[in-house]
């Protein structure tokens, strides 16, 4: 099941909104949810509800991406799969 996430950039990405794809799946008890493209720097959780799982996804993602910017890694773009990246503020609803 695929959704999306939001994460707004800080220092050079100033002003660009970055919407990253996740994908969510039963596990167990709960949920496990992961955004493939930033998945190799840890961005994968869980959670007991899907409520619950795409509000950790959104924490780990803003996680990452700071991440990135404080060590000066790149972030993608929108040449990576599953990523969006805007001029200024936007608002992602996931349905």
């Amino acid at each position: 099941m695929a959704h999306q996430t939001q994460v707004t950039a800080q220092a050079s990405q100033i002003g660009k909104t970055f919407i990253f794809q996740v994908v969510m799946e039963p596990d167990g008890d709960g949920w496990h949810v992961f955004c493939p493209a930033l998945l190799s720097r840890g961005a994968s959780t869980w959670g007991e509800t899907q409520e619950q799982a795409m509000a950790h996804i959104q924490e780990v993602t803003q996680m990452v991406v700071e991440s990135l910017i404080e060590f000066g890694d790149p972030l993608p773009d929108e040449t990576t799969p599953g990523v969006s990246v805007c001029e200024g503020p936007r608002v992602a609803i996931s349905l």
